[in-house]
């Protein structure tokens, strides 16, 4: 602690002690409730204030007024509006952002930088970017990828094992409660089935997919990803099956999970990339009675493909988390999720629809998330430095890469850097220790073997499982992306 302490004093003495700089933070930064019974903010405040920061409960008002050589945070969450965001940020008064789920409007400005609590930037849509996923601004775009992916896959799982197996747990309760149940009378009347043995479709190998897909395979499902073409070799070496399209991903699936983003967004059309990616063809390739997933944004799915889908029974439930936003004066309703409210009066008993929440609703997530986006603040304000970028770095900044918490995404070089050589020792050791005992069984007779396995067959088991811990334990395990912090 006291390392950290001498670092972030080093850091706010770089930053120019003539210069003011304000931050808008417009979405919830904690999600617990505090004696005051709103969400509380108590442990980012802290934080801010520890790194060196001011923080404000108010909107900014008076930028000469503020103290000079800091960091000042203006904590805005109730922001949700099109017309409330442009009334506090289109005139470039706070120089940097920082959100969550808000969808900020073209015309909002920040001449700074903006930071996206989670994975993903399709909710930042202020043309200050540069370059990615914005529209000629100079501005840095950065995110905190990996946040929120384990809460994300998760909820994924649980929305799954509500409707497979198909086991009427609340009726089966009732009975028992009144007494009214005979194991051995009744219990055949309730067949189910094991998730073992079916198949998930996964489209989108980043954090969340890649989560997904190992707590899906805990379950002894069989999993196939759809993702680029780069990723191919990875998703096969971690026993996955690769498909080359979503509708080749589809076929004859039980659930289809999709977590992929938005994409790029076209100006012109004012549509993302992958707005409508699982449509007809699509849904079509599943088993009859699938289960759909899409706990990424709501825009993924053509909600008249699904509705189709619905009604034919080709999809038996569907679970949407999506935005929607409610005009506090007028009652009238936007965002993502509007279209699918169509579906309500139809097919409501095989829709489960969330407000944007099954990752947003964690409350560690979404502090470790924010820290992490006033972290990187810092540095770009400090350091002239830029972690997690989307889009271009401006050439006076220096880019540090991608990075994610320790066992989301992919192993890089800063993983293998960071052994210390007792770990290194450790693991050449396993597997050293491993190698004499598989090459005694490879160079054996066939006769000999069985004497090699009862002497040794504890001691290779226990080594294989100390390896494959060392390697969770050290993040060593799933696709490769080099990614040097320059020294």
């Amino acid at each position: 602690m006291i390392a950290d302490a001498k670092t972030d004093l080093d850091a706010a003495d770089q930053i120019d002690p003539q210069t003011v700089y304000t931050v808008l933070i417009c979405d919830l930064v904690g999600l617990r409730f505090g004696p005051d019974g709103k969400p509380d903010p108590s442990e980012v405040r802290t934080h801010i204030e520890f790194k060196g920061g001011s923080f404000h409960a108010a909107a900014l008002s008076d930028r000469t007024e503020l103290e000079r050589g800091r960091v000042h945070f203006f904590y805005q969450p109730d922001l949700s509006t099109r017309e409330e965001l442009l009334e506090a940020a289109s005139d470039g008064r706070y120089d940097a952002v920082i959100a969550a789920a808000t969808f900020l409007p073209p015309e909002t400005v920040f001449p700074l930088a903006g930071v996206r609590i989670g994975a993903g930037t399709g909710n930042m849509g202020s043309r200050s970017w540069g370059g990615g996923s914005g529209d000629g601004g100079t501005a840095v775009l950065m995110n905190t990828p990996g946040i929120n992916s384990r809460a994300t896959a998760q909820m994924v799982m649980k929305a799954i094992l509500k409707v497979m197996p198909d086991l009427p747990i609340e009726r089966l309760h009732g009975r028992v409660a009144r007494g009214a149940f005979d194991t051995g009378r009744d219990l055949r009347d309730f067949p189910t089935e094991k998730l073992e043995g079916k198949t998930i479709a996964i489209v989108g190998y980043g954090n969340i997919g890649r989560e997904v897909a190992k707590l899906a395979r805990a379950f002894g499902m069989r999993v196939v990803i759809h993702a680029r073409p780069r990723h191919r070799e990875w998703i096969e070496a971690e026993g996955f099956a690769y498909a080359l399209s979503p509708a080749e991903a589809a076929e004859g699936a039980d659930v289809l999970s999709v977590h992929v983003g938005l994409g790029k967004l076209n100006a012109q059309t004012g549509s993302y990339a992958n707005a409508g990616l699982v449509g007809a063809d699509v849904l079509s390739r599943m088993k009859n009675g699938a289960v759909l997933i899409n706990y990424d944004r709501g825009e993924l799915v053509d909600v008249q493909a699904l509705e189709g889908a619905l009604a034919s029974g080709q999809l038996r439930h569907a679970a949407i988390d999506a935005d929607l936003f409610r005009d506090a004066s007028t009652g009238s309703l936007s965002g993502p999720m509007l279209p699918y409210l169509d579906l309500v009066e139809k097919h409501g008993a095989k829709l489960e629809l969330l407000p944007h929440a099954a990752a947003d609703t964690d409350h560690p997530s979404r502090v470790a998330g924010a820290k992490q986006a006033v972290d990187v603040i810092f540095d770009l304000i400090c350091r002239k430095s830029v972690t997690n970028a989307k889009g271009t770095v401006p050439s006076d900044y220096v880019s540090l890469g991608a990075t994610t918490p320790s066992g989301i995404g992919p192993v890089t070089e800063r993983d293998l850097l960071k052994l210390t050589v007792q770990e290194c020792s450790e693991l050449a050791d396993l597997c050293d220790r491993q190698s004499r005992l598989w090459r005694a069984l490879s160079d054996a007779r066939p006769h000999e073997r069985g004497k090699i396995v009862a002497e040794q067959g504890e001691e290779l088991v226990r080594l294989i499982n100390r390896l494959c811990l060392g390697i969770e334990q050290s993040n060593l395990r799933g696709p490769y992306h080099q990614n040097i912090i320059p020294g």
